[in-house]
């Protein structure tokens, strides 16, 4: 299987994504605990909301992630790189 994308677009989406997750998933918990610092009408609304961002950015961890390791399984066969 080849690479998509090329390899530092692979590793900086993987690196964002996994800083997304964390910071997310804690404003997340923050709406969903009902601090103080986080006024809503619907915190249990907006927490879901979130956590389907989570969701996804955990999806494009996992694709990101892959694309990476194939250009690593690729540099290990001595594979010519144009880019």
């Amino acid at each position: 299987m080849k690479p998509i994308v090329s390899a530092g677009n692979a590793w900086s989406c993987t690196v964002v994504s996994v800083f997304a997750i964390i910071i997310l998933s804690i404003i997340a918990v923050l709406y969903r605990s009902e601090h103080e610092e986080f006024p809503s009408q619907d915190p249990k609304g907006v927490s879901g909301t979130i956590f389907t961002a989570v969701i996804v950015y955990a999806a494009f961890f996992v694709c990101c992630g892959l694309q990476g390791l194939l250009h690593v399984r690729e540099s290990r066969r001595g594979a010519i790189s144009l880019s």
